[in-house]
């Protein structure tokens, strides 16, 4: 009997030391190519089969809900809350689209989760019902200041990030300096003319 409880932990033991090796395996090939990253190089960096991965995860969609949270979700919503503390709007503005643009550019699994790569996954369809009303809320505040230009609207927020993804998930990888200086041109067209709008 007791051989058959040690034999038992044992299994549990390997079980547990597989799926964390598969995590963080798979953290590391989101993080570089994005959620679309072939389960074969995962199972590869893990030491497992691809098997091993459906049987622990159920597949692709189960791994990737076991890990979006500290791979997008955690620093997304964390943008999103020190955004609602900035008291001017402009500077507010700035502050949000220089950090989502910054995250995009970082992340490449956060352009798949804006583009809803895996719409059949509750926690990345989740992601993106918080990100499109962080970005009404924050359209709705600018516009009432005049902090934006009157005709820019959350829809045209949402298009030009979910471009962008398209852009970087595609499209050749831009330096990061030529990167960081689109957005500045981004910021300085979207802004309006009041006083509100002049942070940077």
């Amino acid at each position: 009997m007791a051989g058959a409880v040690s034999s038992g932990s044992r299994l549990r033991a390997d079980a547990r030391r597989n799926s964390e090796q598969i995590r963080s395996a798979a953290i590391g090939a989101f993080q570089g190519q994005g959620l679309t990253v072939p389960l074969e190089e995962v199972a590869k960096a893990a030491g497992v089969s691809k098997a091993t991965i459906f049987n622990r995860f159920g597949g692709r969609i189960g791994l990737i809900e076991s890990v979006i949270e500290e791979l997008v979700a955690s620093e997304l919503f964390a943008v999103i809350d020190h955004t609602r503390t900035i008291d001017d709007v402009g500077e507010r503005i700035a502050y949000y689209l220089t950090a989502i643009r910054d995250l995009q550019y970082r992340r490449p699994a956060f352009n798949d989760v804006l583009l809803q790569t895996y719409p059949h996954s509750q926690q990345l369809m989740e992601i993106c019902r918080v990100g499109s009303a962080a970005n009404e809320e924050l359209i709705a505040a600018a516009r009432a200041t005049g902090a934006l230009r009157p005709e820019f609207t959350a829809d045209d927020l949402h298009a030009l990030v979910v471009d962008n993804a398209l852009a970087l998930k595609h499209g050749k990888r831009p330096p990061r300096d030529d990167y960081d200086r689109r957005t500045t041109y981004l910021l300085d067209g979207i802004r309006g003319s009041s006083p509100a709008s002049s942070g940077r």
